[in-house]
């Protein structure tokens, strides 16, 4: 019976080919603009074509026939043939999935098709104010993701999806810009590998959350990915105009003594030591502060070239002041987006390329001295040899310095450690819908991320820290360095798009990814009068190679059950022969209930979504070393022998671990998607359980096993789990009336809690490094704890609650104090985490602000546990100051109490992270060209018990920071 249809279809076929007429036409919007990219096939056929950019598009169709034209945002449309020459459309937006096109691994999806756990920001969304790294577009937006940047200028940030979830790899999510994976290693003299991407250039963030939709990318997953869409070309000719002007100032300070309240405190505790006391006032965290300013200027065209490519060029320049004096940050960008198709848009070429130059001065550090240094000496000293500062030393002994702290201002000033950043970046990507098969398409993609560092840092001869000769003068110092990092990727995969049936989809992925990274950097130490290398080191870290393949597929039956599957087999070149190779898969189910009968007519529910999905994730990333693989490390010039008249390199062995293999995570996560109120109301509900298993961890290995005594190596489990909240309300809807008052708002809820389940032989593992007293270790890595943990001693207080210097509980009971009585106190990492933004608009006015909360995040103050004792009053030949904090304790040294858990506090806040005013005049130069002027400010209050400087700290120890500023803002957007 088949062979007879299949005759007959053979037979026939001829005069179905004589019948067949071209059909052309035009797709618009409900603008009347036209779409190009349309997807237009003849029904039950696998005949069909695309809109080119003008939306323009012909086909050859039978009579009888039916044209099925569709689009992601809009409604499909069915028209039948009967012999028109041309047929128009106008395509309607799908509300229901409008605006939620997102971008996935490898490919784009409907919010209504996804079954793992994504959350799309679009540029509308973005958070507002002075956004210098890309990152901070996104702060607070997501449940489940939190950025933590310091007050540095261009600074990076700790951006950390649902905990990180390793101890020693890298916690940072896998950032994706256009299809290109960047390296986490940052070049040397760069502030952060996004600090030289320019956040006007970008149109989109989608946050990979769960397996489900991070597995695709398997070796570099496990934290979680971003992948970034910067903008590109239109038909419409476009400028954009955006100036930002910014000034900063310090918006708090470390409490220590007022030159007033210091000579109090010296004539009380040490009277002897009077006279030594000056006769300034100097406030000297004022002194290493300035009021600082910024400029940043962006400007953007768009449009077609020849009337057929379209192409944008952005033009970016930014000039940011730190408040730490000589602090600076300028970054210069260019960057070009060309788009077109050819064959009927059944081609489609995107290039990106991308330059920037980074400059930047950095500021050491010193706060430390400011906090230390005499309030009641001068910033200045005529009499002195050093600059004009002052300092101390002994002019009767050839300048000789004196044991002390020295001049922060000095220090500053004294020292030029300039860097400057060159980096290329880009892709190519062409996609190629097969002419005699359109639901299949070939993509290839090409991408490149090249970045060269080099800098000098230079420190006055007039400096005190600075190399003495014996006839009392100083030469400073001088050091240079180049650093060069690559980044060159090569994707090829295929992908398939179809209706099986009337009610079943098929998509489906399969590729391969080759990713190379390799790094190289040199430095010298120079003499200031010989201008010749006396020191010099050469760095060249093995090329790491990443190779992938990959294979994903989703099925759809009604569009209401959806099933998806990903498997990506990964070799990393870091390990050793055997486990190189690692296994990486997800599957996910979703139901779109709000599709099923029994909801399909309601008033409340317009959209009910339930998602649920496992899969697993891998993790390479464990410093710039192979730690799997034989490598020698060469003898530094000091330890040089010469032979020959040159010297003798010798090689020694590094330690390595052959056994040392992938880092996994296993995620299993719920999720509802719901909107209510004709969508008035949108958001999510997540609760996930994730276990990464081997961890990497730096622990005891047996005496002569190997060269050194602790190595990485796989050991342990460390479970996350988690609920994450979000909820959009459009709580007044203007209805496209700019008449009528608009009102968006957005919060967003996480709970997360972490827990150590295994250890290397069930050990604890310090961390955490404090400076005061003989230092050591303040955290500690333990089983049945969250990762972290404070590991301090139970202070013991008197009966009026002051605390007793030095008297700590006996938590063993064997009457001696010491390691063993020390216990687990709180943790760094937040319980719960929570965004506020709102966005209202009327007439030509908006007002936008975010907020966002953190509750349950403890800190050590190590500024007080290190300082805030009497004995410091004392600094070494000169005197000090000291926090005021001593005064509640009146402790007297800093060895007895360093580790008590007084001072490990409740740091939680609520921070306003900015509010912005518009104002928007309407047809400026011509008829549709805008003119907005704003002002606004960032950082506007943080509310806190947290005694410090800030209660967002790295790592949760507080041994002073970059302070964050607050920052008055004004800027225009002009575009026509």
């Amino acid at each position: 019976m088949k062979t007879f249809k299949y005759l007959c279809l053979f037979l026939f076929l001829p005069l179905g080919v004589f019948a067949q007429n071209t059909v052309s036409g035009t797709v618009v919007d409900d603008q009347n603009l036209p779409i190009p990219g349309v997807n237009i096939l003849i029904e039950d056929t696998q005949r069909g074509t695309t809109t080119d950019f003008d939306g323009n598009y012909n086909i050859e169709i039978n009579n009888g026939e039916v044209l099925v034209f569709s689009y992601l945002g809009f409604k499909t449309q069915k028209i039948s043939y009967t012999g028109q020459s041309e047929i128009n459309v106008q395509l309607t937006p799908d509300q229901s999935q409008l605006e939620e096109v997102v971008l996935i691994g490898y490919g784009t999806s409907t919010k209504k098709d996804l079954t793992g756990s994504v959350t799309a920001i679009s540029e509308d969304d973005f958070t507002k104010g002075n956004i210098i790294t890309p990152e901070n577009l996104i702060n607070g937006r997501a449940a489940g993701v939190t950025v933590k940047t310091s007050g540095a200028p261009g600074s990076g940030s700790e951006i950390r999806i649902r905990g990180g979830g390793s101890l020693n790899a890298n916690n940072q999510p896998l950032i994706v810009v256009d299809g290109l994976p960047l390296s986490n290693d940052n070049v040397g003299g760069g502030r952060s590998i996004l600090s030289s991407i320019n956040p006007n250039d970008i149109e989109s963030f989608s946050i990979l959350k769960d397996a489900a939709a991070t597995a695709i990318y398997g070796n570099r997953a496990s934290a979680g990915v971003i992948i970034i869409k910067t903008k590109k070309g239109t038909k419409d000719f476009q400028v954009d105009f955006n100036y930002t002007a910014g000034v900063y100032s310090l918006m708090n300070e470390i409490d220590v003594f007022s030159p007033e309240g210091f000579r109090d405190i010296i004539a009380q505790e040490r009277p002897d030591d009077v006279d030594k006391l000056g006769n300034a006032n100097t406030n000297w965290q004022d002194e290493i502060y300035r009021v600082a300013n910024s400029f940043d200027h962006n400007l953007s065209v768009r449009g077609q070239l020849f009337d057929k490519i379209p192409v944008r060029l952005s033009l970016g320049r930014l000039d940011q002041q730190g408040i730490r004096l000589t602090s600076q940050f300028e970054r210069n960008s260019v960057s070009t987006s060309i788009n077109p198709t050819f064959f009927d848009d059944r081609l489609r070429i995107n290039l990106n390329a991308n330059y920037t130059r980074e400059s930047n001065r950095f500021a050491d550090g010193v706060e430390g001295a400011a906090i230390r240094f005499d309030p009641t000496q001068p910033v200045r000293d005529p009499n002195s040899p050093f600059g004009g500062f002052f300092e101390y030393y002994d002019p009767n002994n050839n300048n000789e310095p004196l044991l002390g702290t020295r001049n922060p201002v000095a220090s500053l000033l004294q020292r030029r450690n300039v860097t400057d950043v060159d980096r290329f970046y880009g892709n190519l990507n062409l996609d190629y819908r097969f002419h005699f098969l359109p639901q299949v398409r070939a993509v290839v993609n090409f991408g490149f991320d090249d970045s060269s560092g080099s800098g000098t840092n230079e420190l006055s001869r007039e400096s005190i820290n600075g190399q003495r000769f014996n006839d009392g003068t100083f030469n400073g110092s001088f050091s240079r360095f180049t650093s060069d990092i690559r980044n060159t990727l090569f994707d090829a995969y295929l992908k398939f798009d179809d209706d099986i049936t009337d009610d079943i989809s098929l998509r489906g992925t399969v590729g391969y990814s080759y990713q190379e990274f390799q790094n190289e950097s040199f430095s010298t130490g120079e003499t200031r009068e010989e201008a010749q290398v006396d020191d010099s080191d050469v760095n060249t870290l093995p090329d790491v190679v990443l190779i992938g393949y990959i294979g994903r597929a989703f099925v759809s039956f009604k569009d209401k059950y959806i099933a998806s599957y990903s498997i990506r087999r990964d070799g990393s070149s870091r390990f050793a022969e055997g486990n190189k190779w690692g296994t990486f898969q997800s599957a996910a189910l979703s139901w779109n209930i709000s599709d099923e009968n029994f909801l399909e007519d309601s008033e409340v529910v317009s959209n009910l979504k339930l998602r649920a999905s496992y899969g697993e994730t891998g993790q390479q990333e464990i410093g710039p070393r192979i730690i799997g693989l034989e490598s020698f490390a060469t003898s530094q010039p000091t330890a040089q022998v010469i032979f020959g008249g040159a010297p003798l390199t010798a090689g020694f062995p590094n330690a390595r671990n052959e056994n040392l293999t992938w880092e996994t995570a296993k995620t299993y996560n719920i999720g509802i998607d719901y909107g209510l109120f004709d969508n008035r109301i949108t958001g999510t509900l997540d609760v996930y359980t994730r276990d990464t298993e081997d961890l990497f961890v730096v622990a005891p290995v047996p005496e002569g096993s190997n060269f050194t005594n602790t190595i990485e190596q796989n050991s342990g489990t460390l479970n996350t789990q988690g609920l994450e909240f979000g909820i959009n309300a459009l709580v007044f809807d203007a209805e496209g009336d700019s008449d009528k008052f608009d009102w968006n708002v957005n919060y967003n809820f996480t709970l997360l809690n972490q827990e150590l389940d295994e250890l290397a032989n069930d050990s604890d593992i310090p961390v955490g490094g404090i400076g005061g007293g003989t230092g050591g270790f303040i955290q500690l890595h333990s089983v049945g704890h969250a990762p972290n943990s404070f590991w301090v001693f139970n202070q013991i207080y008197d009966d009026n609650g002051r605390p007793i210097e030095g008297a700590y509980a006996d938590l063993n009971g064997d009457n001696i104090i010491n390691d063993d009585d020390r216990y687990l106190f709180r943790d760094p990492d937040a319980d719960i985490t929570m965004g506020f933004q709102s966005t209202m608009n009327y007439k030509n006015f908006d007002f936008s602000f975010n907020m966002r909360a953190s509750l349950g995040n403890y800190v050590y103050n190590n500024v007080n546990s290190a300082r805030a004792q009497f004995q410091f009053l004392q600094d070494n030949t000169a005197l000090g100051n000291i926090p005021t904090q001593v005064l509640e304790t009146g402790f007297q040294n800093t060895s007895d109490v360093i580790r008590s858990d007084i001072y490990i506090e409740n740091a939680s806040f609520l921070r306003m992270d900015n509010f912005q005013l518009g104002y928007t005049f309407q047809d400026v130069v011509q008829k549709s060209s805008t003119l907005r002027v704003w002002a606004g400010m960032n950082n506007v209050f943080v509310i806190t018990d947290y005694s410090g400087l800030d209660p967002e700290v790295f790592g949760g120890i507080d041994n002073t920071i970059f302070p964050r500023p607050q920052t008055f803002l004004m800027g225009l957007n002009f575009k026509f």
